[in-house]
């Protein structure tokens, strides 16, 4: 799918998101390519970019008194955008999200509030969860005491490093440590609580944070199957990890396929393609209450 636009300034490339320059603001397009194991895929999966950019708006709507984000919400400024994007470009729509321009803290603060992937492996092998110790006994997707706060380093290219809490402080300042993680804690608090009244499991997730006019400010994407990992409440149990509402049918596909993990990865076979737009479009309908709407219906901003 092509997303870029022709004559604008580029300011990042991601794996999924292409993020445009237009000053004071960014425009972040979200595409439907699809990574795994840090390569982006030859296959995309139809209307994944429509799922991440509303369930992200979504999240901001509602966690906007808890927390600012940099959702720009001026319906003058949203408008021109549109204007001058034009509208020959309804293949953006529903996929574009005008954000304010922010200073970003790099850092990913993660919040874990169950045991799963890289956290249930550390436990396994040491009884800690970033070098923190837990009690004894717990089992795989096991809910935590109490949810932990693990940040790493923000890395655009690679794998993202663990650190603790003090190198956290010694990285930003003992100050600003405290504030992302308080942030993060009662971001994590809200969404889960709100996801299990609807029958998800929130087990772990990630936010971005930087400064907008000098406030702390979520920005990025938030809460989405690409940034956390959701459970289905009814499967979850102690000792066994059910299957998340994300990508697993694509990271399970390309494990047993003999891929040797470096590009060009393979194309994805139709049936995994389709149980991943299932599984997005499930979280997304679970969560909002509403089915993923059809991009003709959602404007371009």
């Amino acid at each position: 799918m092509n997303v870029e636009l022709a004559g604008w300034p580029l300011f990042r490339r991601g794996k999924v998101r292409d993020t445009y320059d237009l000053g004071d603001h960014l425009l972040m397009i979200a595409s439907d390519r699809i990574s795994a194991f840090d390569v982006v895929l030859p296959t995309a999966i139809p209307g994944k970019g429509i799922v991440l950019t509303q369930l992200s708006r979504f999240w901001f709507d509602l966690t906007d008194g808890l927390v600012p984000n940099h959702r720009e919400r001026d319906e003058a400024i949203r408008a021109e955008i549109t204007g001058r994007i034009g509208a020959d470009r309804s293949d953006l729509a529903g996929r574009t999200m005008l954000v304010r321009k922010a200073e970003r803290i790099d850092i990913e603060c993660v919040v874990r509030g169950y045991l799963a992937g890289s956290a249930w492996s550390e436990y396994r092998a040491s009884g800690t969860v970033a070098g923190e110790a837990l009690p004894e006994g717990l089992e795989r997707a096991s809910e935590l005491p109490a949810p932990m706060f693990t940040p790493s380093t923000k890395v655009d290219d690679g794998h993202d490093v663990t650190i603790s809490r003090a190198d956290l402080a010694g990285l930003v300042g003992a100050d600003l440590a405290l504030r992302l993680e308080e942030a993060s804690r009662d971001l994590y608090g809200v969404a889960h609580d709100f996801a299990r009244q609807r029958g998800i499991v929130l087990a772990d997730t990630k936010f971005e944070f930087g400064m907008v006019d000098g406030r702390l400010t979520l920005i990025d994407e938030v809460l989405t199957p690409d940034s956390s990992r959701f459970w289905d409440a009814t499967t979850w149990r102690p000792g066994i990890e059910p299957p998340s509402f994300d990508k697993q049918p694509v990271r399970d596909w390309l494990s047993g396929s003999g891929w040797d993990r470096r590009p060009p990865a393979p194309d994805l076979p139709a049936e995994v393609v389709a149980g991943t737009v299932d599984r997005y479009g499930e979280a997304f309908r679970r969560l909002t209450g509403f089915p993923v709407p059809a991009s003709d219906v959602l404007s371009l901003v």
